[in-house]
């Protein structure tokens, strides 16, 4: 019965990392999170929460000469201006 090993499979991923290790969509509402800007407005609207999210490791992917230095080092300035560290 697939709803049974379903249940077993999360039951032994909850042992092993805790409760809240899996979420179902749905379950929980969506949660507030502070926002680091992007420094571009449809960007930040196109994220849904305003920009990056502030304290989360964020991975900026895409081929070369694409604008990921720029839109690093924007994001990195944004914080900075309200007091934040970038790493």
């Amino acid at each position: 019965d697939k709803q049974k090993a379903l249940e077993t499979a999360l039951a032994q991923i909850e042992k092993q990392f805790g409760k809240g290790a899996v979420m179902r969509l749905g379950q929980n509402p969506a949660m507030q999170v502070d926002a680091i800007s992007t420094g571009s407005l449809s960007l930040d609207m196109a994220l849904g929460i305003g920009g990056l999210p502030r304290g989360r490791i964020t991975e900026i992917y895409g081929p070369e000469s694409s604008g990921k230095t720029t839109l690093a080092l924007h994001c990195i300035a944004e914080g900075q201006k309200n007091g934040g560290q970038a790493a």
